[in-house]
């Protein structure tokens, strides 16, 4: 936007893009997480570890924890998805992912008004996003 050019006060499109998908995931991760609770808690799902060992394992130093109960680190997680106890992980997974998803729509809107730096932008935030959650440069990811 030139300095010649008055700012109107209203949101951008992609400003309310953001908001609004941020907004709706923010309150269905939330949900999501309620719900796969609910589902550990009654037992309806089996947890991995059953829910009366939690209270002793947790006890433990986190390298007894994970041993004793056999939960695995990292990305780890995603093979125990079925499990009541990990379940529950997809809730946080989306609400840790939301600012990935809402910067995905930005990218469109700013080509297609010829900003190519904030499209540039976006996708490099996405970028660092996704090397930042994978663990591949060795932090982060659990």
């Amino acid at each position: 936007m030139s300095e010649t050019k008055k700012h109107s006060g209203k949101a951008s499109p992609e400003q309310v893009t953001y908001a609004n998908m941020l907004f709706y995931g923010c309150w269905g991760g939330l949900a999501l997480m309620a719900v796969t609770y609910l589902l550990y808690v009654t037992g309806i799902i089996t947890p991995h570890v059953p829910l009366a060992k939690v209270p002793l394992l947790w006890s433990q130093p986190v390298g007894t924890y994970l041993e004793l109960g056999q939960v695995p680190t990292g990305w780890g997680w995603t093979v125990l998805i079925g499990k009541g106890d990990f379940l529950n992980f997809l809730g946080i997974v989306l609400l840790a992912g939301m600012t990935i998803i809402c910067y995905i729509p930005l990218i469109p809107g700013f080509l297609k008004r010829k900003e190519f730096m904030f499209a540039a932008l976006a996708a490099a935030e996405i970028l660092v996003l996704l090397v930042a959650a994978s663990g591949i440069v060795g932090a982060g990811a659990h």
